[in-house]
């Protein structure tokens, strides 16, 4: 799979673990989740209406394009949410199963 984006810069920071879609990878310490996702794929997530993959788009937290789902539910917005070890993150409807999107709490 190609990445959206590439690191050309700082490319000694600390490196760590965060799950996506039950998949392993990388972020780097300061990383965005949206950073953190688009160095390691090429869409950021599915779109809820049904008009395919998203990448992010006003980039600073104004817009709705960039929300992802923890694995317990929460909603957050990867464009400026840091990316923590450990994290494990819902891109895609068909792992929050059901084939919804997982809620708060739910």
């Amino acid at each position: 799979m190609n990445a959206r984006f590439v690191r050309v810069a700082e490319q000694a920071r600390k490196t760590f673990d965060i799950t996506v879609d039950g998949v392993v990878t990388q972020a780097a310490e300061g990383d965005t989740l949206m950073v953190a996702l688009l160095t390691s794929h090429d869409t950021l997530r599915d779109s809820e209406f049904g008009d395919g993959r998203r990448a992010g788009f006003c980039l600073m937290g104004a817009c709705q394009d960039c929300w992802v789902w923890t694995t317990q539910g929460e909603r957050v917005r990867a464009c400026t949410t840091p990316a923590e070890p450990g994290m494990s993150i819902v891109t895609r409807m068909a792992f929050a199963g059901e084939g919804v999107w997982p809620r708060n709490g739910t």
